[in-house]
């Protein structure tokens, strides 16, 4: 069964941008933080967030009206919070900085980090939280990302009319170096975190931006993640992996780097850190989607026929944390969301197995068809990263407010 963490009964209140599917917003709940407001534009990312309220509230037992503003952001007003909020998360829309995609940046229109900024200028929350892909970190985009980051740091300094972006970002470095900087400003740290570090069984790497209001005392840093690819090729070497999954011994079979890594372990040396989860640890228990019966007995759990492999897209091993799901933007999502077996045959992953590789709730129930479905997933934040991010912002919150 998926693990379902348990959810933390102090809240501080929240707002969740750029909601998409929830991933984020559900970890950050189940570590304490209760969302007044939740934005998203697309219809069927909607219908799931108020599917599943009770789950994003954080209420189990005593469900509640979220209110969920279904559409664009930038006609929404934050002012009604101003200094209320504990924290904003989110995930502005990373199509221009995908290594999929077109890599725009400050040039596509889909740019939502300036809309984030706003909401900081106008809520004046204690902390925040934006995550963002890979990508954003390109060398290409590095006076870009330094632009994100000062603008976070920085809400009030808005750019002017007409100002290209590269003017203002000289405002922001020369108010930024300054003595006197009066106003609304935070702290920021940002790191690119490996989701399988954190007991996710996926090899998903997202930015994350952290921020404090300068008068909270935070003094934060990054969990650095306890799980390792070496501890799990530990196991699949001397440990009880395979027996613990009822393998067969001529089935038993590492592959590339990690036939390589094993080679090099000792019995006696065993990582201190845990086992990546694989796709098999995450998806062992659930039946083929294929069986239609079987299937049917699990929320969103259907197969999808049409898989096949191209060049540079042959799927997730089971002995391994799955590739990165993607949402795909060319009809299909794309090949990397399916699950290649040890004879090279490959299938879709279904909706409720995707879900288990991003950690969410088995009683989370998607809304849309299967491609849409799939879209909402690969755009999210697995619960399991969000959560241990929450929990650690919540505790320094808590330190700074204790003194």
């Amino acid at each position: 069964m998926a693990n379902t963490p348990p959810i933390a009964t102090s809240k501080r209140k929240s707002v969740e941008l750029f909601a998409g599917a929830g991933g984020l917003g559900i970890g950050l709940a189940m570590s304490g933080f209760e969302p007044q407001l939740v934005v998203e534009h697309n219809k069927w990312c909607c219908d799931t967030l108020r599917e599943n309220q009770d789950v994003l509230a954080a209420k189990p037992s005593k469900p509640r009206s979220l209110e969920v503003v279904e559409g664009d952001i930038r006609r929404v007003d934050f002012t009604r919070f101003d200094a209320s909020l504990d924290l904003i998360s989110g995930g502005p829309p990373c199509q221009p900085f995908s290594l999929g995609g077109r890599h725009r940046a400050y040039d596509d229109a889909r740019d939502m980090f300036p809309q984030a900024v706003r909401a900081l200028r106008e809520a004046r929350p204690k902390a925040f939280v934006f995550e963002n892909v890979k990508g954003l970190m390109r060398a290409s985009f590095q006076n870009y990302f330094e632009y994100v980051q000062l603008q976070m740091e920085h809400p009030e300094m808005v750019a002017n009319q007409d100002e290209h972006w590269e003017d203002h970002l000289a405002r922001l470095e020369r108010h930024h170096t300054s003595s006197k900087r009066p106003g609304l400003h935070y702290r920021v740290v940002t790191r690119l975190l490996n989701s399988a570090n954190y007991g996710v069984p996926q090899k998903r790497e997202r930015v994350l931006f952290v921020g404090f209001r300068d008068d909270v005392d935070a003094r934060w840093s990054f969990d650095p993640g306890n799980h390792s690819m070496e501890a799990l090729v530990w196991d699949q070497t001397f440990g009880d992996y395979w027996d613990r999954h009822k393998i067969a011994k001529k089935d038993r079979r590492l592959e590339g780097r990690s036939l390589q890594l094993s080679r090099k372990l000792s019995a006696d040396h065993r990582p201190s850190t845990k086992a990546w989860r694989t796709t098999r640890d995450a998806i062992n228990d659930l039946p083929d989607p294929r069986r239609i019966k079987q299937s049917a007995s699990v929320l969103n759990h259907h197969f999808q026929d049409g898989a096949r492999t191209y060049p540079g897209h042959t799927g997730s091993y089971l002995e391994e944390p799955a590739k990165t799901l993607k949402a795909g933007v060319h009809g299909v999502p794309g090949g990397e969301n399916m699950l290649r077996r040890a004879d090279g045959s490959v299938r879709y992953f279904s909706t409720r197995e995707a879900a288990r590789l991003q950690t969410f709730p088995d009683s989370y129930k998607f809304h849309g068809a299967w491609s849409e479905c799939m879209r909402q997933l690969g755009n999210a934040v697995p619960v399991k990263l969000a959560q241990v991010v929450g929990e650690s912002v919540a505790k320094q919150l808590e330190a700074s407010e204790n003194g």
